[in-house]
């Protein structure tokens, strides 16, 4: 009974916290699409034409409405993140001894860098290359052919922007899970060496997957995927080391009380 009381307090501070963060999204719902549509406005002067002249459109009444809501449900999670992860922390420290909490809490603080790392790269470099494929398409009217203009909805490109920025933010967490694995002994680096190429393999089809249908978005999470992967095997070697460093002092340390343990040789008569 007193897990199930520590565990709706825990939920409580959770969903009260993402509550606040998601009415705060929603009130500041339009500055905070304007600020997704700048890497927009970087595409279109890359692409050459006037960033003043961005629109975008909704063909739904109630669409720009729900689009909010899941632009505050979205900022919502991400700004309660830290205080989610906390709380499963609290909910789950009794249970571990201090090394293992002391083991775990540098992840739980790895996590979210890592996760905003993932979400700048979408922001300032991703968004405006796939943008900037897409307004690549556009076609001049002339008397030849129509005109072909983009004139994307508001809803889906925030799908895709959520989508982009989703797909890095997990794929950024590798180190942090294979990490985890490596020290509770579930993974070691010499498997993930023998896995790589299987892991390439794997990454290009992640990429394809998450990603929008557009060859430089899934390149753009493929190839950071690898190159994460060869950190988790770097990271995964170092807790092996720490890991036999330790091992190497409490068998020394055992060996030395063992000694001081032992009964001093009697006098000889």
């Amino acid at each position: 009974m007193e897990h199930l009381i520590e565990l709706r307090r825990r939920l409580m501070w959770s969903i009260g916290g993402f509550f606040v963060a998601f009415l705060f999204c929603f009130f500041f719902a339009k500055q905070l699409f304007n600020l997704l549509v700048v890497p927009f406005k970087w595409a279109t002067q890359w692409a050459g034409l006037d960033p003043h002249k961005v629109e975008l459109i909704y063909t739904a009444p109630q669409e720009f409405f729900f689009t909010q809501v899941k632009l505050a449900m979205f900022g919502g999670m991400v700004i309660a993140f830290p205080l989610i992860a906390t709380q499963i922390y609290k909910f789950i420290a009794p249970g571990l001894y201090k090394n293992e909490r002391n083991a775990f809490l540098p992840f739980l603080i790895a996590s979210p860098i890592l996760f905003l790392m993932g979400a700048s790269l979408v922001y300032f470099f991703f968004t405006p290359m796939v943008m900037w494929f897409f307004l690549a398409m556009q076609q001049a009217g002339t008397d030849d052919q129509v005109q072909i203009s983009l004139l994307p909805k508001v809803s889906e490109y925030l799908s895709l922007i959520m989508t982009l920025i989703f797909s890095f933010g997990l794929v950024f967490q590798l180190p942090v899970v294979t990490s985890l694995m490596a020290r509770v002994g579930m993974l070691s680096s010499q498997a993930l060496v023998e896995k790589r190429k299987w892991a390439i393999v794997i990454a290009f089809v992640v990429a394809a997957v998450l990603t929008p249908p557009d060859p430089i978005s899934q390149i753009g999470l493929a190839i950071p995927t690898i190159i994460l992967y060869e950190v988790s095997i770097w990271s995964a070697r170092l807790i092996e080391r720490s890991k036999e460093r330790e091992r190497l002092a409490r068998e020394k340390r055992e060996a030395a009380e063992k000694v001081a343990e032992k009964p001093a040789d009697a006098p000889s008569t």
